[in-house]
C-alpha cells in the first residue's frame, strides 16, 4: 500500500500524475519527513506502471529535493525545501480549474464561488478567511 494516494486517468502521462500525487502528499504533511517512499519496485507494482517510469518519478522528487537516497536504508522524505505560496497553490490548479468550470456551467458568478469556499472553509476549519477579509 502507497502512504498517499493517486488515480491513474487515462489521457495523462502517468509519470506527471504520480509525481503530482508524491508532491502534494509531501507538501501538504501527509508524507513526513523522514518517512519511507516507496521503492520502484513497490510503486511500479502498486500503481501498475513501468519501473522506468517509477524510476523517473523518484528521479524527479529526489532532483526536486522532496526526497533522498540513503545506501541501505532506502528512499526517505527530506525537509527539502519549503515550498512557496505558488508552488503549493499551483497543486489545487486542476481541481480549481474543475470548480470554476462546474460553477459555469450552473451559471454561478465568481463571488458565488468565493462565497461557497468561504461557507466550507469556515465549516471545516472555523475562521473565516477570504480574499476581501485580508
Amino acid at each position: 500500500m502507497l502512504p498517499f494516494t493517486v488515480t491513474l486517468r487515462a489521457g495523462e502521462s502517468p509519470y506527471r500524475q504520480v509525481v503530482y500525487a508524491a508532491t502534494r502528499a509531501i507538501v501538504s504533511g501527509e508524507l513526513a519527513q523522514g518517512a519511507s517512499f516507496p521503492s520502484v519496485r513497490e510503486l511500479s507494482q502498486a500503481l501498475k506502471i513501468n519501473p522506468n517510469t517509477a524510476q523517473k518519478v523518484i528521479a524527479d522528487l529526489v532532483r526536486s529535493g522532496l526526497l533522498e537516497v540513503r545506501p541501505g536504508i532506502g528512499t526517505i522524505v527530506t525537509c527539502g525545501r519549503r515550498a512557496s505560496a505558488a508552488e503549493r497553490r499551483a497543486l489545487l490548479s486542476h481541481e480549481v480549474e474543475q470548480l470554476v468550470v462546474e460553477a459555469k456551467r450552473l451559471g454561478l458568478e465568481a463571488d458565488d464561488v468565493i462565497e461557497a469556499v468561504d461557507e466550507q472553509w469556515t465549516r471545516l476549519f472555523g475562521d473565516r478567511v477570504t480574499a476581501r477579509s485580508r
